[in-house]
């Protein structure tokens, strides 16, 4: 089936159903500038950055990974959402998008203004004590400064770690929401990383699947889009809206 073709079959399902949740991935964050999670580039060529956001480095060493969270929080100072979170900022308001599911941490789908977004893994627009939990000023950590609540000196974004639980209330809402969706559309991840990769096995609805390569997971979906997260969610506008 032709790219059109198939974004014609995507607009015929939302329009039926509704009810729709997006999941998304990497793959959404990178089209907007942001290096995969994964890379390697620069300071970290030789540092595998899944064993940096570990929980035990952080409370091995603070000071290595302190530095690899700012280098992160610059990296994401300098990109903006693209144009595929406008549209689905435009399919939240039109009704058709119930809820987004985000493995991604860059808050680039609440700054896009859409209202109902679980993140999985927390967010880099938070910052928290290691040791008591609580909610720090962002200048406290770019300063290592002491947690003003217990003086524990290791401050962190607050963000899930390799080792980490994910946040159970954000986990529960999203699981709800994809259980109860007629449509889940699943946006730039490989479903690689668990818990979040049962994700799909729980919809009972339609399951499309869009992501630049094939990850071996396409014959859990409906139907499959290789190729841009961005370039498709714009074609379905134009799908969507244009009559």
């Amino acid at each position: 089936m032709e790219k059109r073709d198939q974004i014609k079959q995507m607009a015929e399902w939302i329009k039926e159903k509704r009810g729709m949740v997006v999941f998304s991935g990497a793959g959404m964050s990178t089209e907007s500038g942001i290096p995969d999670y994964r890379s390697k580039q620069g300071l970290w060529n030789n540092i595998d950055p899944t064993v940096m956001a570990s929980i035990d480095t952080l409370e091995e060493n603070y000071d290595l990974c302190y530095e690899f969270y700012k280098a992160r929080m610059e990296s994401l100072r300098s990109c903006t959402p693209h144009e595929g979170y406008r549209v689905l900022k435009r399919l939240e308001d039109a009704g058709y998008l119930d809820a987004i599911v985000t493995q991604n941490v860059d808050g680039f789908h609440i700054k896009s203004g859409n209202k109902t977004v679980y993140e999985l893994h927390g967010t880099y627009g938070e910052f928290k004590c290691n040791s008591c939990g609580s909610l720090v000023d962002v200048e406290l950590f770019l300063k290592k400064e002491k947690c003003p609540h217990c003086g524990s000196r290791v401050l962190r974004p607050n963000v899930v770690l390799f080792g980490e639980m994910l946040p159970q209330r954000e986990w529960n809402l999203a699981l709800r929401a994809v259980e109860n969706a007629e449509i889940l559309l699943v946006m730039g991840t490989s479903l690689t990383v668990s818990p979040a990769n049962q994700i799909p096995y729980l919809c009972k609805g339609k399951k499309i699947y869009v992501n630049r390569e094939r990850s071996g997971q396409e014959h859990l979906f409906d139907l499959f889009l290789e190729g841009s997260c961005k370039e498709t969610l714009l074609m379905l506008e134009e799908e969507l809206f244009s009559s």
